[in-house]
């Protein structure tokens, strides 16, 4: 059963019992239309697999911003913190200067709820895609768990003589032991706990001949952490040979792990060759006890689409999937996984919007009759 607050959104019947508390941000354009299709899953396999959730909407997001002034309310952050997990559909307004809601929403969550590990899955599902000659989806199955919160998204820098001829403008990378530590071991249980039959190897992706005192610390940590993981095979990429392997042999890969910038950089680069944005999702991750988490999809709200149903909810459905997988109720997250590769391999045309062979809503309809009979090894 699906227990639903703050229903003007989705419609859903209102409960009592709770398991899982989750916050909702729909967000602006198309986010709203593939929410509500993960939230359709979400209702359907929590019947299947027995739970209870309880959803609150929250208006975070471009339309408020053009409302109010603020894309969260006062304390709209610490709200956040009393539930287990949030789910964000899409954000992002064509009349909200460019910058704002990433650094008032995206940004401000993962500092200020220390989401220190973002995890992007890089699957390709049967019959998506792929600009990549000859790759099949077990070529592409790898992960990529990016550092979050330090780096260059730190915001350290400023401005001398800013808008003369003699402007200088200056933004430091930022690098902790802790930052550097926590995420790396992370990556390493993670990459334990996926168990590759083809190997379990962690890569490590960094430019330590050029940046030298960031990239250093980075591979010290990285080399003091493996020797805790025998049964890990380390490896280390810069990150400029890292592009080009993964557009040549993906395969080789199981999981990487990097840093904040180069981590954004390469995540698109392997939204690409899994099909694209349509299909892509990830996390921003606290794993700490009582740790708030993010989930959504990578694509952004695509204004132009809006109302039409014809938008691709399979990234969204993916986030739920993940968002369900780590938070406690891994069976459902997987089950829904294997009703996205019945649905992408056997009904759909095509990921593009408009060329999918059938509307949005027909799309998380087709997910959900592939949940009963979707096979779970879990």
């Amino acid at each position: 059963m699906l227990v639903v607050c703050s229903n003007r959104f989705f419609g859903l019947p209102n409960l009592s019992s709770v398991m899982l508390n989750l916050a909702v941000i729909p967000g602006d354009g198309t986010g709203l239309e593939v929410t509500r299709e993960a939230l359709k899953v979400l209702d359907a396999v929590s019947k299947i697999e027995n739970f209870k959730v309880e959803l609150t909407e929250l208006d975070y997001g471009g339309e408020r911003y053009l409302k109010t002034g603020k894309v969260l309310p006062d304390g709209g952050i610490d709200a956040l913190r009393k539930f287990d997990a949030i789910y964000l559909g899409a954000v992002g307004h064509p009349d909200v200067p460019p910058g704002i809601i990433e650094r008032e929403l995206l940004l401000n969550a993962r500092f200020q709820l220390d989401q220190y590990i973002n995890l992007r899955p890089v699957n390709l599902f049967p019959g998506v895609e792929t600009p990549l000659a000859n790759k099949t989806p077990e070529d592409i199955d790898f992960v990529v768990v990016r550092e979050n919160t330090e780096d260059l998204y730190a915001g350290i820098g400023g401005y001398l003589k800013k808008g003369t001829p003699d402007e200088v403008a200056t933004q430091t990378a930022i690098y902790s032991r802790k930052g550097c530590e926590r995420c790396i071991r992370w990556a390493f249980e993670f990459t334990r706990r996926r168990n590759n039959p083809k190997g379990k190897r962690l890569t490590f992706v960094g430019k330590t001949n050029v940046l030298t005192y960031g990239h250093d610390l980075w591979w010290r940590t990285f080399q003091e952490v493996a020797e805790e993981y025998p049964d890990v095979q380390k490896d280390y990429n810069h990150v400029d040979a890292c592009c080009m392997w993964i557009v040549k042999n993906p395969e080789y890969y199981d999981v990487i792990v990097t840093t904040n910038m180069f981590g954004d950089i390469i995540t698109d680069l392997a939204a690409v060759i899994q099909g694209g944005m349509g299909v892509a999702a990830g996390g921003n991750i606290n794993p700490d006890p009582g740790g708030v988490s993010m989930y959504e999809p990578m694509g952004g709200s695509a204004p132009k689409y809006t109302g039409q149903g014809v938008i691709n909810p399979i990234a969204a459905i993916a986030a739920m999937s993940m968002l369900l997988d780590q938070e406690g109720q891994r069976k459902a997250g997987q089950r829904i996984l294997a009703a996205i590769k019945e649905v992408t391999g056997t009904k759909m045309k095509s990921q593009a919007a408009g060329k999918m062979g059938y509307s949005t809503s027909e799309v998380g309809d087709l997910v959900c009759e592939a949940l009963q009979n979707a096979t779970v090894s879990v």
